[in-house]
């Protein structure tokens, strides 16, 4: 039998999410293997840190951004996925606002940037599965978890809610049934201010009750939309 001789490694999928648009964080890469192509963040753990330390440096040298919370994803361990060996990777996801970012390429990565999730260029490695599995857990997340605090303004019209559900999970809801479900989990607060959009009335503004949203998101929920 021969020696084990694995090295192990961290992948950071960074979801964007602005205007009704899903975007992803690539980088590319500096050096060979791959070199000139694009990638998702990444690169090898150091002997002393954690798997969530090195995806935050490794995300940090690389784009310039700093994540509170990366969500681990799953294990990528094919044999042949890595050209310079045996490489096991562990993926993690993230979703934010993309303009709360000054991005900038440092290190391994020749140069960053976000691309729109229905334009992106040829995925070195295996990240074009990585991030295939990343999206679906993406959208099956949003199924068990209330998301939008980060996302959208600190008041915001429903439409703007309606919007995100639709854009992260690719296609159309239904309106009225999801505003009953949203409305029902008491995790918003309606505010006794309007704002006009387009030719329609103005719209009430809401804001999400902290408390609740975060005790909710803690306990999770189960909710068909």
């Amino acid at each position: 039998m021969s020696k084990q001789a694995i090295k192990l490694s961290v992948d950071a999928v960074v979801f964007g999410y602005e205007e009704g648009n899903i975007s992803v964080l690539l980088i590319k890469r500096k050096f060979e293997p791959f070199k000139g192509q694009w990638a998702i963040p990444g690169g090898f753990v150091e002997h002393d840190e954690s798997l969530e330390t090195a995806v935050e440096r490794e995300l940090l040298e690389e784009t310039g951004i700093k994540i509170n919370y990366l969500e681990q994803l799953y294990t990528f361990g094919k044999p042949k996925r890595d050209p310079r060996g045996r490489v096991v990777s562990v993926a993690y996801f993230g979703l934010v606002r993309p303009n709360t970012f000054d991005i900038f390429a440092a290190t391994d990565a020749e140069q960053v940037q976000w691309f729109n999730s229905n334009e992106l260029p040829k995925l070195s490695f295996d990240h074009k599965e990585i991030l295939n599995t990343a999206i679906e857990r993406l959208q099956g997340k949003i199924t068990y978890e209330p998301l939008g605090f980060e996302l959208l303004d600190k008041k915001f019209p429903f439409s703007d809610l309606e919007k995100l559900y639709t854009t992260l999970l690719g296609r159309d809801i239904d309106r009225r049934n999801f505003r009953k479900k949203i409305i029902g989990l008491n995790v918003l607060d309606e505010l006794n201010e309007k704002v006009s959009k387009g030719s329609g009335r103005p719209a009430n503004l809401f804001q999400f009750n902290k408390k609740r949203y975060f005790q909710l998101k803690k306990e999770g929920i189960i909710f068909e939309i």
